[in-house]
């Protein structure tokens, strides 16, 4: 590995560990330098240009085997042919999942996805949603088959992801453990039923209140 290669992977490592225990804008570029063992001070600037692209960086260590393992489980299931909630729900909570066990900073990884996915504040770009070649891309929509309309006009989707991530992120917070099984089946199941869950009545005459509001502003 040339020494540019391995200062930007070096740099990498320092803001995931940094990132997960403190919180991404807790950590100064300068910590991230300083942990990171880089002699240029501009190595940060020079390979990720600013915070964002070095986030960005982060999650892209991680996204390519997270992204492949759900491609391979949406091809089983759509081999299958029969829409069903819990394997939807499994394919869009085992990839993550398998980031627990990941010695080369997946806990970080999913500690940080749960900071952007929780985050008051729009911090992951919405265009990593609408990338067709995206696995998740693809779970969005296989998953219209099995919500019911009213669940896809609450936005449903988006609500069983950001519950995944943040508890994933909360597990994350406390491991390595000896077993994650039970942790992620019960998550899965979980998930399966917040997508199958009907709103109540009450939801769904307030939300019809809300896009009434909507039409008439």
């Amino acid at each position: 590995m040339s020494r540019v290669a391995d200062t930007r992977e070096r740099l990498i490592a320092a803001a995931e560990e940094l990132f997960a225990a403190n919180g991404i804008q807790a950590v100064s570029l300068r910590e991230i330098v300083r942990a990171s063992g880089a002699r240029n001070t501009t190595a940060l600037q020079y390979h990720f240009g600013d915070r964002a692209g070095l986030v960005r960086a982060v999650l892209d260590k991680h996204h390519l085997d997270v992204d492949t393992r759900r491609h391979a489980m949406l091809d089983a299931y759509e081999a299958e042919g029969e829409p069903e909630v819990w394997a939807l729900a499994h394919a869009l909570v085992a990839p993550l999942a398998s980031e627990l066990a990941d010695p080369d900073g997946g806990p970080c990884y999913l500690r940080i996805l749960a900071e952007l996915m929780n985050s008051p504040q729009p911090m992951l770009d919405p265009a990593a949603f609408e990338n067709p070649a995206d696995s998740m891309f693809r779970w969005r929509e296989l998953a219209v088959t099995v919500l019911s309309q009213e669940a896809l006009r609450l936005h449903r989707r988006f609500v069983v992801l950001r519950f995944a991530v943040v508890e994933l992120g909360r597990r994350a917070d406390t491991a390595p453990h000896t077993d994650d099984r039970l942790f992620v089946s019960h998550l899965v199941d979980l998930v399966a039923a917040l997508m199958a869950a009907p709103p109540s009545a009450q939801t769904l005459r307030l939300a019809r209140a809300r896009d009434a509001a909507i039409g008439q502003a």
